[in-house]
């Protein structure tokens, strides 16, 4: 799945050097990071909305609305997701984030 998110960095990347008239992308881009910020938290109280409401396919939409929108802050910052995908594995790799199972394979 993280191909995805690859492709959707490479397409906002492509529309920042090469931009397309009515791109909503370009928009984000042109408005600057006062905009960006802002729809990165709009989007972050709708998914959280969303998911106080406990509707599945409403919070899946919204999450990738954020996702969307932290991929354009991500590209106008300069970071990529093989540096969020680094910085998880370092996370993981603490050995206060491992997990311990118990013999069943519960947590």
């Amino acid at each position: 799945m993280e191909n995805v998110l690859y492709a959707l960095y490479e397409v906002i990347n492509d529309r920042k050097q090469n931009p397309k008239e009515g791109s909503y992308t370009n928009y984000l881009i042109d408005k600057g990071i006062d905009k960006i910020l802002k729809k990165v938290g709009e989007e972050c109280a709708e998914t959280i909305i969303a998911a106080k409401n406990g509707v599945k396919n409403d919070t899946i939409y919204e999450i990738c609305d954020l996702i969307y929108h932290l991929s354009v802050l991500m590209e106008e910052q300069g970071i990529t997701w093989d540096d969020i995908f680094g910085e998880l594995a370092k996370r993981e790799l603490k050995e206060g984030n491992l997990k311990k199972f118990n013999t069943k394979g519960e947590i």
